[in-house]
């Protein structure tokens, strides 16, 4: 199982990892990276979303609908 974890770094930005569990115990932790930005930290995100799913095709195309 993956998740995203956000968290505060020192410097007061947002940090953003993937991690992998299995049980109860993480075993692997990708680090995304770090933003300052609401923008910044929107990017990570979608980055890290990307990682967890890989190759996976989506059930529904939703990008027509996600338009800004």
């Amino acid at each position: 199982m993956a998740y995203i974890r956000k968290f505060k770094t020192t410097s007061g930005a947002t940090g953003v990892q993937v991690c992998y569990k299995e049980g109860n115990k993480v075993v692997k932790t990708v680090h995304v990276g770090s933003a300052a930005s609401e923008k910044g930290l929107e990017k990570l995100l979608r980055t890290a979303q990307g990682i967890i799913d890989g190759d996976k095709n989506p059930l529904f195309n939703l990008d027509k609908f996600n338009k800004k």
